[in-house]
């Protein structure tokens, strides 16, 4: 008789434990918006049933809130602007083949934008390159340990930032028409659309 209850009651907890488990493994699935009024088959919905990209929401969510307590003197404000037309831009991937990679990249470079644009983590280095070919052109990078890694690129009055690509060697990024490909202490730049390629090296 005493190990019957035993056994009931291990099973009370087991079932009780379980519950407990699927609560949280719901919770922690919930994103930073409400999932109740979403659309079936939108990208939000998407979101909501899916832990990973969930996660991914309230990390943007915390890193926005960061980056909006930095930008209060900006002038022109346009950081609530720009999450807008970033919200626009992700509902955009219900196009993409792989609408959950795609979801998932447009969270990662977003954070990485903000987290780098905003200070809000710690720069790895900042390099000087100065572009021979152009005499007292210089490119300033400064690279962040973000994911994906990214690097902000300082000429004359331009700033571009930039993720990191896959390269076969030395170490790529690509902005939005500017580019940094570095090896050995050299790199190749490309300053705006159709610009030619500037060859560079690192300042001593």
């Amino acid at each position: 008789m005493k190990i019957r209850k035993f056994r009931v009651g291990w099973v009370v907890f087991s079932l009780s434990a379980a519950a407990v488990l699927v609560y949280h493994q719901v919770k922690a699935a919930e994103p930073s918006f409400d999932c109740t009024g979403v659309a079936d088959g939108s990208i939000e919905a998407m979101i909501c049933q899916d832990q990973e990209l969930a996660a991914l929401d309230i990390k943007l969510s915390e890193v926005y809130k960061q980056a909006a307590d930095k930008a209060t003197n900006e002038h022109p404000p346009t950081l609530k602007a720009e999450q807008r037309g970033w919200v626009k831009g992700r509902n955009e991937c219900w196009k993409a083949d792989d609408k959950n990679l795609c979801v998932k990249s447009e969270y990662q470079r977003r954070i990485a934008e903000l987290q780098a644009r905003y200070g809000l983590i710690e720069a790895t280095a900042s390099v000087t390159y100065l572009c021979t070919d152009q005499p007292g052109s210089e490119v300033i990078a400064t690279y962040y340990p973000t994911d994906p890694p990214t690097l902000i690129a300082e000429r004359g009055d331009s700033v571009s930032l930039m993720y990191q690509q896959e390269s076969a060697s030395g170490a790529k990024y690509a902005g939005r028409n500017e580019s940094l490909w570095e090896h050995q202490g050299e790199a190749t730049v490309i300053w705006g659309y159709g610009a030619p390629e500037l060859n560079c090296k690192v300042k001593p």
